[in-house]
């Protein structure tokens, strides 16, 4: 945990605090479920809250779910209630609970932060089985691809998971991850990655001492995708014949935070034919961050939160293969904990004057990155804005400068913050930052624009548009050494944070890329060979070579910076690379330099697959309709191409990201 920093953003709420009647007290006044229990398991169910408060709030509501003989688990994190006729209304809070059957407690904590005073209210919520006899039953959910199979409980030490095949010849079999028997209760899972439209046999595979048991089959049809989502059409360019079959799932995510899109994330084959999508609640832009192990996703999204001025980000959700939230945080309890733990750039923008004094930060909305941890918690980004003295960073207009800087926030498994890293504090110059080295390509962001997190502390008496300094985009936890690598695509960096496991300074251990840490041992000469602008930063095996998907922006840039128009094919391309590098003489050797045909000017991924093949997502390719298409490319293999977007991945199923 780093040391705090010089800010005003947190005396809002302190003052608030010290204003409020000592005898200030909250109640919670009612607990409502949209429909009376019992309800069988999978029944969508919509929990409103209704509080008071003496003093003037807001009120804050958390819910938290305890299932039968289990304390109470959180699910969504305080987030702001309005206020009407001197009531508090929590925004309402969506169940759909997978199993297992028996008597829940649903719980609400309502919650005045500027006082500190809290009340609890609780009602019990029974699910019933879907099984009632020794056959298993299958039936639908929201989602069209997507069902629910319960089958009868089984023995305690055994598992169970699912296997699901197409009711044609030749059809291969996909199954769920294993769950663990309890002998009690019945065994519930979401049966995912299905074409539209069509029928399966599915059946429980019980293992039990290394030997696994098949029960009885159902059958299930799929419904057709949803009139009301638009869905797009993909394309072979290079066929499947070449390619790694054992990831035959590409993920992608094509929804895009403050973009005007219209494309939900989907998943296809590899001919391009859809077999899983997700629509978000309020079919707001979400921004699709990394799968996970056994089924589900994290997410970001823009919905409400704290701050009435923005939805941009304000949500991290967790999401199940369904859709269904199953757990969420939000921009404004985050702003308090980090608060609470001394990180006063991290408190909230709408306590700060307006025009916000020189020194003056906050944390705007998360972006680009939220990755779960094998601790069981994940790492995720968020924007921080500054206000820096006139003339920073070259600015010419005189007034105090906005800078968009970054931290990287870590959860603990119970999405409580447990670690942050705050790059203003690390802008003191090398070996660190440098506050006063630009953005390399001089990017800026104004309110509301595309591609930046939102931008708050803009107005009158400062500079018309913010710096935006590091936009990072990715962090990769390196196990070997409990640290982190981060990547800024506007520095052209890779950074090593040390992370320590939760116990490191934040420091910045080394910086790869042009005018960093490392000499570039450049084997084939290249007239450029570093990467730029890159993005999803990772390490082959967990070990020292890098795995970066480089868009090339300042390398396709015009001169003097980079070889500009009159570039070579070759040079003007994405590149996917891989690069073998040492900390002792801190000199990094090419291992991969592909030209991947296309150029995409911003976002991407880059992934190994099981046969040795790197795969490659070049989601922002320019078309000659002046839109925009993405590719998902492994090489040497399958190419396809569908809609812009943001990241890739090539699974085994939706149950195992690679």
């Amino acid at each position: 945990m780093n040391a705090p920093s010089r800010n005003w953003a947190g005396w809002g709420l302190l003052l608030a605090a010290l204003a409020s009647p000592a005898f200030a007290s909250v109640r919670v006044t009612a607990l409502k479920p949209s429909r009376q229990t019992p309800q069988p398991i999978g029944t969508p169910v919509t929990f409103t809250a209704t509080a008071t408060d003496s003093a003037s709030g807001p009120l804050t509501f958390q819910f938290n779910v305890a299932a039968p003989n289990h304390a109470p688990a959180l699910v969504r994190d305080f987030n702001a209630g309005t206020l009407s006729g001197g009531t508090w209304t929590s925004q309402p809070f969506v169940w759909v609970p997978s199993g297992p059957e028996g008597t829940y407690q649903i719980q609400v904590v309502a919650k005045d932060f500027s006082t500190g005073m809290t009340a609890t209210g609780t009602v019990q919520f029974t699910l019933t089985p879907l099984v009632t006899g020794s056959s298993p039953v299958v039936k639908a959910t929201a989602n069209a691809l997507v069902a629910l199979f319960s089958a009868p409980a089984c023995a305690v030490g055994s598992s169970m998971r699912v296997s699901f095949v197409q009711q044609k010849a030749n059809s291969t079999a996909t199954t769920t991850g294993w769950s663990a028997c309890n002998a009690a209760t019945t065994m519930t899972f979401e049966v995912a990655g299905m074409y539209p439209s069509t029928a399966y046999t599915m059946h429980a595979q019980t293992e039990t001492n290394g030997k696994a048991t098949n029960g009885p089959s159902v059958t299930f049809t799929t419904g057709p995708l949803p009139s009301s989502i638009p869905f797009p059409t993909f394309t072979v360019v290079a066929p499947p014949n070449q390619t790694d079959t054992a990831e035959p799932v590409i993920l992608w995510g094509l929804s895009q935070l403050g973009m005007q899109t219209k494309w939900r994330d989907v998943a296809t084959d590899l001919n391009g034919n859809i077999i899983w999508y997700y629509a978000t609640p309020t079919q707001n832009p979400d921004l699709l961050t990394r799968p996970l192990t056994g089924g589900g996703m994290l997410t970001i999204q823009d919905a409400a939160a704290w701050n009435p001025a923005t939805q941009d980000g304000q949500l991290l959700r967790q999401i199940d293969l369904a859709g269904n939230v199953t757990r969420e945080t939000n921009t404004g309890v985050i702003q308090q904990q980090l608060l609470a733990m001394g990180a006063l750039e991290g408190g909230p923008c709408n306590a700060i004057a307006s025009p916000a004094p020189v020194g003056a930060a906050c944390l705007g909305g998360f972006h680009h990155e939220a990755r779960a941890m094998s601790s069981g918690g994940v790492a995720l980004l968020a924007d921080i804005e500054r206000i820096f003295e006139p003339g920073t960073q070259g600015d010419t207009s005189g007034l105090p400068v906005d800078i968009v800087g970054d931290m990287i926030v870590v959860l603990n498994a119970d999405w409580q913050v447990a670690w942050y890293f705050d790059a203003f504090e690390h802008a003191g110059g090398a070996p660190q930052l440098d506050i006063t080295r630009p953005a390399v390509l001089g990017e800026t962001c104004g309110v509301a624009e595309p591609g930046c997190p939102p931008i708050l502390l803009l107005g009158p008496g400062i500079a018309p548009l913010a710096k935006d300094w590091l936009h990072a985009n990715s962090i990769y936890y390196w196990q070997q050494t409990g640290d982190l690598l981060w990547s800024s695509k506007d520095q052209d960096w890779v950074m090593k944070v040390a992370y320590g496991n939760g116990s490191g300074s934040g420091n910045i251990l080394w910086r790869m890329g042009n005018e960093g840490d490392f000499a570039f041992n450049n084997v084939p000469f290249d007239p450029w060979p570093w990467f730029s602008h890159q993005h999803d930063v990772s390490l082959i095996d967990n070990a020292g070579v890098v795995l970066v998907f480089d868009n090339g922006d300042t390398r396709v840039s015009a001169p003097p910076l980079g070889l500009g128009t009159g570039c070579q094919p070759n040079d003007c391309n994405s590149r996917g690379m891989a690069l073998a590098f040492s900390e002792t003489s801190m000199t990094v050797t090419p291992q991969l330099s592909a030209n991947l045909g296309v150029y995409s000017g911003s976002d991407g991924s880059a992934q190994t697959l099981s046969n040795g093949n790197y795969f490659f997502q070049a989601p922002l390719v320019l078309t000659l309709d002046n839109g925009a298409a993405g590719y998902a490319i492994e090489i040497n293999g399958s190419e396809v191409q569908g809609p812009e977007g943001y990241r890739g991945w090539r699974m085994p199923s939706l149950y195992s990201p690679n």
